[in-house]
């Protein structure tokens, strides 16, 4: 006989191996209790368990963690796709940071994760126009996290931001699924144009540390951008780029390069 407990681990295999790796916590460290009850298992979802998390981090004196709770509850009922978004998120981050032993670290710890999660709820309230609510959200994400995501950019899923300082995405930014990119990128614009303005990442793309592509230009999927780059013209798919400017120096080493996190380039 199949329990309702096992249905539910089989409907949500993520929520079920947070679940577990929460109690393991716990007993590994129980001075961890309080905050793994009151963020995890205290929760009868991961919806709710999320909502919680991202409230508690961006609550303050101006909006407090109750009304950030019920925003993040109303943004994940009418869009299941954030929680779809989410849940590949810690599957990505789980696959691709060697930091990463748990499902439990990205809700927990990891503040780029966070971040992102943040953002999801305040691009749901820029689609349905509330517009100083979403700026709210966009406010105490840089505030909390260092990272500047505007509300109107569009983010795919399964995407990891590794250490995640000094992130900024602007307005009119496109990053497509599965992309992996690291601290002080920037997704920028190259003027005062008000236009479309930013890049547009495609999938499977890999962002290394300190890179700046400006411009409206397409990156191409599965394509590498080199640490400390300055991305002025667009990409092909599955080339590495490097240099200020960039400038294309090579295949992009493998098929899935945001997967790999192969950041070295071949001699």
């Amino acid at each position: 006989m199949v329990t309702p407990k096992a249905k539910l681990a089989e409907l949500d295999p993520v929520w079920d191996r947070i679940l577990r790796e929460a109690r393991l916590a716990i007993a590994e460290e129980p001075l961890l209790g309080g905050m793994v009850h009151s963020t995890i298992l205290h929760h009868p979802s991961m919806e709710r368990a999320l909502a919680y998390r991202i409230a508690m981090k961006l609550a303050s004196d101006e909006m407090s963690g109750q009304i950030l709770r019920e925003i993040c509850d109303e943004a994940f009922a009418a869009d299941p796709a954030i929680l779809a978004s989410a849940r590949a998120d810690i599957v990505a981050i789980n696959e691709r940071d060697p930091a990463c032993h748990r499902f439990l670290q990205p809700l927990l710890y990891f503040k780029g994760f966070q971040a992102v999660q943040a953002y999801r709820v305040g691009h749901w309230l820029w689609n349905e126009g509330r517009r100083d609510l979403s700026y709210f959200f966009q406010m105490r994400s840089s505030e909390v996290f260092g990272v500047d995501i505007h509300p109107a950019a569009k983010i795919g899923k399964g995407i990891m931001i590794d250490h995640a300082h000094s992130i900024v995405v602007g307005e009119t930014a496109v990053v497509g699924d599965n992309v992996s990119m690291l601290h002080s990128v920037t997704l920028g614009g190259t003027g005062k144009e008000e236009e479309d303005r930013h890049p547009k990442i495609g999938n499977g793309v890999l962002i290394g540390a300190g890179a700046k592509v400006l411009g409206n230009i397409e990156i191409g999927h599965c394509s590498r951008i080199a640490a400390g780059s300055v991305v002025l013209h667009p990409v092909p798919a599955c080339k590495t780029v490097a240099g200020v400017p960039a400038r294309i120096v090579g295949e992009a080493g493998c098929d899935q390069p945001a997967l790999r996190m192969d950041q070295i380039l071949g001699m």
